[in-house]
């Protein structure tokens, strides 16, 4: 029977990563760790920019690092922010963990520590994915 991974240990990881976030326009700071299946903890913080489009969330910085490193398989994303209760992903990180990630769980803590634990199909229900676009393509042919 596969070992749970330790949610405890990675929320550490994203309170590590919480810390070097760049957010001084919302001053709404957020820290991800993303567990791969090698057991290896990639994480990422929050970026701002004045130009708010180009701001990029911890989630989708914790991902894009992993993915540049040559990890492909997760297992699960912790997520930490400033408020008192539990951050969930936004919608564009829900889309981009569940194409990149697939349907991993998701581990939002609050300041106390406390955890909740989702899967990625619990949040993001219908998503838009890889097998709708080979749909569309196969009927263009």
């Amino acid at each position: 029977m596969a070992r749970k991974p330790d949610y405890k240990r990675l929320v550490r990881f994203a309170r590590s990563a919480q810390k070097r976030s760049l957010a001084p326009y919302s001053r709404f700071h957020v820290g991800a760790a993303l567990l791969a299946a090698d057991g290896t903890i990639h994480s990422g913080c929050n970026v701002e920019n004045s130009s708010y489009s180009l701001t990029i969330c911890a989630e989708r910085t914790a991902l894009f690092k992993a993915v540049s490193e040559g990890k492909r398989k997760f297992k699960a994303i912790a997520i930490v922010s400033d408020d008192e209760g539990f951050t969930s992903p936004c919608g564009a990180c829900r889309q981009v963990i569940l194409d990149l990630a697939g349907d991993i769980d998701v581990v939002l803590a609050d300041r106390k520590g406390n955890l909740r634990v989702h899967t990625m199909k619990d949040l993001l229900p219908h998503p838009f994915t890889a097998e709708d676009l080979r749909r569309y393509q196969r009927k263009k042919r």
